[in-house]
């Protein structure tokens, strides 16, 4: 009896050592098991406790009475299937009549607690049917990408969702965005995670920093132009927009407008053009647009309009000719001047990593999701990495890269060189490269998961 109970403890130790060590490990061989038998023995009363149940039919109540049986009991939403994940468990739930999906989402935290998850959301598939994820720990402190991600073309895995599924920046979903940042944020790592997911695509990458290049030159053998103060930016710009209008010429020659010729395939961007006849897509990524939008003389005021007037054309017009921006700041608001609110209109993807004061995360969701506004302003500094994402349809997730290197970003965009095309309109922009164009990627470190 004592060998057993010596044997117990230290198994009972070694469990908790392995849930505080290496909680994604304790998930998969215990976690999970304990959570199902939870979720399914404490379902009806946590239904019940938490409102989310519903009267008996009237039928069933008086044919009860009519045969003298006891009073059938309120009817929880049913179970449609409980799917075990590397991170947590995923509820589909069929509501009963009179339920609505927002009673669930209402009641998140209840049924965080009473089923003894780290964190529950909700949202609903079709009309009825809801689907609750659930995660067993807390996913962003430790971010582990999963091995196998949906990528598809213009669609690249940054983050991981506070729910435990894969964060996309899908571009032909959302084609421009804005992320905003203080300094030691995290907002560099989630740049760098961007560009590493894009280089291996078939697209064009245009960066412009100000800040003499510091952030994006160490990756330029994979960018096709890049532009290191305003007065080159200002003219990558220009010629952005000769692209553009040169794009909508092809595909307005290219429209195959023909009676015998499907809708669907009638040309209106460049993704209805034949695969030989396409153009490039391109994604110019922006570090710092306050350094585009400030001016101290005359002379840069004009061409800070320049600037955000080409930047604004870029936003409106370029989606459909296959031109994405990926516009990065710290604040970016009025009082960077005239058109940069319009700019910011067109900007559907938002994220914000921490901020320094409410006002900046007003920007980003205060005419979208005011409830984000407040996630926003509470991520604490020492989470770098841990940033609030949404869009333009009020919903929002918080999320965090994981952390990549900047010798990690280098060694993928040299791997993936020979995938830099040129384009005739931003040769003269071509990042001066030393060294030979072949040079091997140097090894990396084991780094942290965390940003």
């Amino acid at each position: 009896m004592t060998a057993f109970t010596v044997t117990l403890v230290l198994v009972a130790a070694a469990v908790g050592l392995l849930r505080w060590r290496r909680p994604a490990w304790y998930w998969l061989t215990f976690g999970v098991t304990l959570a199902v038998v939870r979720v399914l023995a404490r379902y009806g009363s946590v239904m019940d406790a938490c409102g989310l149940t519903v009267p008996p039919a009237r039928w069933r109540l008086a044919l009860a009475r009519a045969t003298n049986r006891p009073l059938p009991e309120a009817r929880s939403p049913r179970i449609l299937r409980l799917r075990p994940t590397r991170t947590g468990l995923v509820l589909r739930l069929k509501l009963r009549p009179g339920q609505d999906a927002f009673d669930l989402a209402a009641a998140s935290d209840r049924l965080r607690h009473s089923f003894s998850m780290y964190g529950v959301t909700s949202r609903e598939l079709r009309s009825g049917v809801v689907e609750v994820r659930m995660t067993g720990y807390d996913v962003l402190k430790r971010v582990q990408m999963p091995t196998e991600t949906d990528t598809r073309p213009m669609r690249v895995p940054v983050a991981l969702r506070q729910d435990g599924s894969v964060h996309y920046r899908d571009y032909r979903a959302i084609p421009h965005a804005l992320t905003l940042g203080a300094t030691e944020s995290g907002k560099s790592v989630y740049q760098r995670n961007l560009v590493a997911g894009l280089a291996p695509m078939d697209v064009a990458l245009v960066g412009i920093d100000c800040k003499q290049g510091v952030e994006l030159f160490p990756l330029a053998r994979r960018f096709s132009a890049l532009a290191d103060d305003p007065d080159t930016a200002a003219e990558v710009l220009d010629a952005l927009v000769v692209r553009m209008e040169r794009t909508y010429q092809l595909i307005r020659a290219q429209q195959r407008i023909a009676a015998d010729v499907p809708d669907a395939e009638i040309a209106a961007d460049i993704w209805n053009l034949p695969t030989d006849m396409r153009p490039v897509p391109v994604v110019v990524l922006v570090d710092e647009v306050a350094e585009l939008a400030l001016y101290a003389n005359k002379e840069e005021e004009k061409r800070r309009d320049r600037i955000i007037t080409a930047l604004v054309r870029l936003a409106q017009l370029g989606r459909a000719a296959g031109i994405y921006l990926e516009i990065c700041a710290q604040r970016f608001g009025s009082e960077l001047g005239k058109g940069i609110t319009m700019l910011r209109a067109q900007l559907t993807g938002r994220t914000a990593h921490r901020v320094n004061d409410e006002t900046s995360a007003n920007m980003a969701f205060g005419d979208i999701a005011p409830d984000a506004v407040l996630a926003a302003i509470q991520i604490p500094a020492e989470k770098r990495g841990l940033a609030i994402a949404g869009d333009s349809s009020g919903g929002w997730h918080r999320i965090r890269a994981p952390h990549t290197s900047l010798r990690q970003a280098v060694n993928i965009c040299n791997r993936h060189a020979d995938r830099t095309p040129d384009l005739p309109e931003l040769a003269p922009y071509r990042p001066a490269l030393s060294g030979p164009a072949d040079a091997p990627a140097q090894p990396t470190e084991p780094s942290p998961a965390t940003a």
